[in-house]
């Protein structure tokens, strides 16, 4: 299976980033190259993108796709969140924009053998990387009935939690995505499943999350991001659930009046000082032309800041 994924929100994604010719910019999640092919066409000549994902295709998928670009692409085999050592290693010390969008791609959901959708029969895997060593089987198969019913409560957003956890354990072992759908549908009463999306979804977003440390690692790397950013360089970053897009939101806020001081204090005496500006308060979200070509862009959110000038 070739590695297809369609771009969510490309056109505002490239038009909020505003990349200019010799601009150096980091791709956080490189995934099939979609957007990497938009910004290289804008910062030629003289720009350098880097591309970074955890996921070998990926990677493999966007070297083809942008070989043309070859000697102005940098692709990287590592986790956004390790963008400080990366950009150490190439002895980069800032640049001048970066995209990250979150979530799993069309490839990943749409290849059986990686495990991450529950409409089709798999092993349990959900590794976005491949080659590290937590994947869903363990997840499922040895966390306790405890930390699978936190993980499916603030992962998922699920009311039956702790139903689904119990579930999972007493069926144990469970070693296919087929067998959790299966024991999912089981522990959740007939008229909630009738209601509602699939009622794996949130279940399957729950351990994909936790085996990806997809939350853990986001609110870290936009702080290192930002921080790498030159002045009037740009962040985006589009996310695809509330939990998400939450984090991202509250740092930029954070990182936007990062003062601490008490409220009756009145002038600020923490030192704390403001490293970006927001530029949309809202987010941006798919037209409708665009969810019906794409439906699984219906829930994305664009937000984006911009390093302050000194």
């Amino acid at each position: 299976m070739n590695f297809h994924h369609i771009p969510v929100l490309f056109n505002e994604t490239i038009e909020l980033l505003d990349c200019k010719p010799g601009d150096l910019v980091v791709d956080g999640t490189l995934g099939g190259g979609g957007h990497a092919e938009a910004i290289l066409e804008r910062i030629l000549p003289g720009g350098t993108l880097i591309g970074i994902d955890r996921d070998p295709a990926a990677l493999t998928a966007a070297s083809k796709r942008l070989d043309r670009y070859k000697g102005s692409l940098i692709t990287v085999h590592d986790n956004f969140a390790n963008l400080d050592s990366i950009l150490d290693k190439l002895g980069i010390s800032a640049i001048d924009g970066m995209i990250m969008d979150l979530g799993v791609s069309s490839y990943q959901l749409d290849k059986d053998s990686r495990g991450f959708s529950y409409r089709s029969d798999a092993p349990l895997d959900m590794r976005m990387n491949p080659t590290q060593t937590l994947n869903a089987h363990k997840v499922i198969n040895e966390y306790d009935e405890g930390k699978l019913a936190r993980i499916i409560s603030e992962f998922g957003e699920e009311r039956w939690a702790a139903r689904i956890a119990k579930f999972i354990v007493r069926n144990r072992p469970i070693n296919t995505t087929y067998e959790l759908t299966e024991t999912i549908k089981a522990a959740i009463p007939a008229g909630a499943r009738r209601r509602g999306p699939h009622p794996s979804k949130r279940t399957f977003q729950a351990i994909r999350i936790e085996v990806n440390r997809e939350l853990e690692i986001l609110e870290d790397a936009i702080e290192t991001a930002s921080k790498m950013l030159r002045p009037g360089g740009r962040l985006c970053i589009i996310t695809f659930h509330s939990l998400e897009d939450r984090i991202v939101k509250n740092t930029f806020r954070k990182l936007q009046d990062p003062c601490i001081c008490p409220p009756q204090s009145p002038i600020c005496i923490c030192g704390k000082e403001a490293m970006v500006e927001i530029i949309n308060r809202k987010p941006i979200t798919p037209s409708e032309d665009e969810v019906k070509e794409n439906p699984r862009s219906r829930s994305a959110k664009l937000r984006a800041c911009q390093k302050l000038k000194v």
